[in-house]
C-alpha cells in the first residue's frame, strides 16, 4: 500500500504562485509515476502533470505549460507541483496519484490517491 498526502493549497490572487507537495509513504515509492490531477466543481477530473518514476520524463496539460513545473525528490519520497502565474480557472481541488510503472492519461488507471488540497485563485 502506498499512502499519499497533499499539502500546500490555499487562496492566492491571480498572477500569484503556490507550491503543492505530495508526500508518499508505504510501498516503494520510487517504482511509481506520480500524476497531479484537479477537479473543479461541476467539472470532470483532469490531468495536470505527471512525472515518471525516475523523474526523467514529465508532461503537462496544455493549459498549464510554461506556468507549472513538476519535480520529485525520491530520497525524501516527495513530489512537487510549482504553480506560477495562477489564473482563476486553475481553481480546483488538486490530487496526487500514483501509477506503476508509467504516466498514463486516464485518471482511472491510477492506483493510489491522496485526499486532495484546495487551490483557489481569486482577487
Amino acid at each position: 500500500q502506498l499512502q499519499l498526502v497533499e499539502s500546500g493549497g490555499g487562496l492566492v490572487q491571480p498572477g500569484g504562485s503556490l507550491r503543492l507537495s505530495c508526500a508518499a509513504s508505504g510501498a516503494p515509492y520510487q517504482n511509481y509515476a506520480i500524476g497531479w490531477f484537479r477537479q473543479a466543481p461541476g467539472k470532470e477530473r483532469e490531468g495536470v502533470s505527471c512525472i515518471s518514476s525516475s523523474g526523467g520524463y514529465t508532461n503537462y496539460t496544455d493549459s498549464v505549460k510554461g506556468r507549472f513545473t513538476i519535480s520529485r525528490d525520491n530520497a525524501n519520497n516527495m513530489v512537487y507541483l510549482e504553480m506560477n502565474s495562477l489564473k482563476p480557472e486553475d481553481t480546483a481541488i488538486y490530487y496526487c496519484a500514483a501509477n506503476r510503472p508509467i504516466c498514463v492519461s486516464d485518471w482511472r488507471r491510477y492506483e493510489y490517491w491522496g485526499q486532495g488540497t484546495q487551490v483557489t485563485v481569486s482577487s
